[in-house]
């Protein structure tokens, strides 16, 4: 199963991202997304090293946004793939068999069109407004989750992502999403890791349980 809870990595500056990697996996982060935009691929790959390595230390897992070929070289436990992104399909034929892949949605077409290439998980949002994904897609709230994941009827996991707070997850997951996706709401404070995980019910001890469904 995927983790409920994923961090995705914020920061000023590139030492900045790997310091709240950090104190994401100290406090207790299952999963956490390197994310960088706008960075050739030598320095993601220099920076996803050194994410490796302080995710391995705390055996947290590590997604890497977009450069899927960085996933591979480091052995990420996978990739997450935004809508302008590589397409799924080719990152598959190019990834180890058993890393995962997730990808982003904004819409019930782009939810069938992921399920149709076979992600792992999908990132559906944004929930609510933020500045990051400022005027490019429909706010779906509550309302919008609810209608896509009752016209889905899929088991592929499906995370909120888009300015959820602690104060959400409860609402969120009686619409059916399965987990969230958060970056700011923890930046802020990292304590909040264990609030989240108390909210949906994935605790580090049963997360233990969780494994990765290898092909």
């Amino acid at each position: 199963m995927i983790p409920k809870l994923h961090y995705i990595s914020q920061g000023q500056t590139h030492k900045e991202h790997l310091e709240n990697i950090q104190k994401a996996c100290t406090s207790g982060a299952e999963l956490v997304q390197l994310r960088l935009k706008n960075v050739s691929e030598n320095k993601v790959l220099k920076l996803a090293q050194q994410a490796r390595e302080i995710t391995s230390h705390f055996q947290t897992r590590l997604i890497i946004n977009d450069y899927y070929k960085v996933a591979k070289e480091i052995k990420a436990d996978g990739v997450h793939l935004g809508k302008t992104d590589t397409c799924p399909l080719i990152a598959r034929k190019e990834l180890y068999t058993w890393q995962i892949i997730g990808g982003t949605a904004n819409t019930l077409q782009d939810c069938q069109a992921l399920i149709n290439k076979e992600v792992d998980y999908i990132g559906l949002g944004p929930f609510k407004f933020t500045e990051t994904k400022a005027n490019l897609s429909p706010i779906l709230g509550l309302e919008g989750y609810a209608a896509i994941i009752d016209a889905l009827q899929t088991e592929t996991p499906i995370l909120g992502i888009g300015g959820v707070t602690l104060d959400d997850v409860t609402a969120i997951l009686e619409t059916g999403i399965s987990g969230i996706a958060v970056s700011g709401e923890v930046t802020q404070d990292f304590d909040r890791i264990k609030k989240f995980n108390q909210l949906l019910n994935a605790s580090s001890t049963k997360e233990l349980k969780y494994t990765f469904n290898k092909k």
